[in-house]
């Protein structure tokens, strides 16, 4: 597949590795992995565009499916993922809805999902700004939300995008939790403060 096909202008990736936290060395290094594809917005200058469905489904399957290659070939397979989530940036000629469209369809997350062998939802964000406006990919382990130590954040930057009609849509992928993690898991709070899963707030 040819990315210019569904209109990639460039793809960053970015790879992290944290050997050394709070002044200790790390019993496993933390590595995230950041990719972002840079490509135009084809509902920009259109007016309002009642249905996206049309370019929702050209673009999405296609754009999953590259992302998560590169993901999979920085983290070494699907199974080495652990943590993973997903972001997008509009540019200041589009609408939220147009890269909420691209990310938050099956079409595109399932992809993801399905590489990794993931349980959990896809946590997210989904933006407007110009270029060089912060990428933050939010973080979560793929088949427990509420296991804590993999809540992190990748924060990524890309000088000239998105320009005005462009977008950008990125995934991410934590290798590892964080170093030396000690603040407990969601269920842990939950049975100290007398509710259960089903109940949490125990009234």
């Amino acid at each position: 597949m040819n990315p210019s096909e569904i209109g990639i202008r460039k793809i960053v990736e970015q790879v992290e590795t944290t050997y050394v936290e709070g002044g200790k060395a790390a019993d496993q290094p933390l590595k995230l992995i950041g990719i972002a594809a840079v490509l135009d917005n084809p509902w920009a200058g259109r007016g309002f565009v009642d249905d996206l469905k049309a370019d929702i489904g050209r673009i999405a399957p296609t754009l999953g499916e590259l992302l998560s290659a590169r993901i999979i070939e920085h983290a070494g397979s699907g199974e080495a993922v652990e943590g993973y989530g997903k972001a997008a940036i509009v540019g200041l000629n589009g609408e939220i809805e147009h890269c909420a469209g691209i990310i938050h369809t099956l079409r595109f997350g399932n992809t993801y999902r399905q590489a990794v062998g993931a349980k959990s939802y896809l946590s997210f964000t989904n933006v407007r700004g110009g270029a060089n406006t912060p990428i933050m990919i939010p973080l979560m382990d793929k088949n427990d939300a509420g296991r804590r130590s993999h809540y992190l954040t990748i924060h990524m930057s890309i000088p000239d995008a998105p320009n005005e009609d462009e977008m950008l849509i990125a995934l991410g992928a934590s290798v590892g939790g964080r170093p030396h993690h000690r603040i407990g898991d969601r269920y842990q709070d939950i049975q100290d403060m007398g509710g259960d899963i089903d109940n949490p707030a125990g009234v």
